[in-house]
């Protein structure tokens, strides 16, 4: 029951602190339309990683189906991280935007765009759905070690989905606060940061996978 939600958490962290367009957006909403639209904004994003992981979890179901070989699916997943974490260490540029400081009052119609263009933002980012493609096809792979495959992957991603929710909401909250932190010699370490826990996880998959 632990090792599902330790992965859960570290998988959360490794996606809530991955640098992308959606912390500035979050930002830039809560900054400039208020906690409101921040909320909204976050609401949509929670809701399109619901949606990448339900149709990342099928279709490395149908994959699994297909190969009926895991270590070769655990090897895909690796491969995906390893793709991921070299980009996000080495090649992954950091643009940072001020915010507007004025704020306006929104309508239920303006926070219903809102929350469709945070949904929009994050559906559209191909990183996003290679994220979540890679680790399904993990954690699927290692879920087939268990008791309980299907309890395994719900409280991993479960666990993973409510501390990025968690955290989004936080950064709404403390947007005033955060935004002159985030210089961009402070992001790149973030992003260096992020890179390396990807690297390691893929590293640890890749060997997982070569003992099958």
């Amino acid at each position: 029951m632990i090792a599902p939600i330790i992965k859960g958490l570290l998988l959360g962290l490794i996606l809530s602190i991955s640098i992308g367009p959606v912390i500035f957006a979050i930002l830039k909403q809560s900054l400039t339309n208020g906690r409101k639209a921040g909320y909204a904004f976050v609401a949509g994003v929670s809701a399109s990683d619901i949606t990448l992981l339900i149709v990342c979890n099928v279709f490395t179901a149908l994959f699994t189906l297909v190969l009926s070989h895991k270590a070769i699916v655990a090897l895909i997943g690796a491969g995906f991280l390893l793709l991921m974490g070299l980009y996000t260490l080495l090649f992954k540029k950091i643009q940072t935007e001020a915010p507007d400081d004025k704020q306006k009052e929104l309508s239920k119609r303006d926070l219903v765009g809102i929350f469709f263009s945070g949904y929009l933002m994050n559906t559209l980012n191909p990183s996003v759905f290679l994220f979540w493609f890679a680790w399904t096809a993990a954690i699927g792979a290692n879920a087939t070690e268990t008791e309980n495959p299907t309890s395994y992957k719900l409280i991993v991603f479960g666990t993973c989905l409510l501390f990025v929710l968690t955290s989004d909401l936080i950064k709404v909250v403390l947007a005033g606060a955060l935004r002159p932190r985030l210089t961009e010699k402070t992001m790149i370490w973030i992003n260096r940061f992020s890179g390396i826990i990807i690297l390691i996880f893929s590293a640890a998959l890749f060997y997982s996978a070569l003992n099958y």
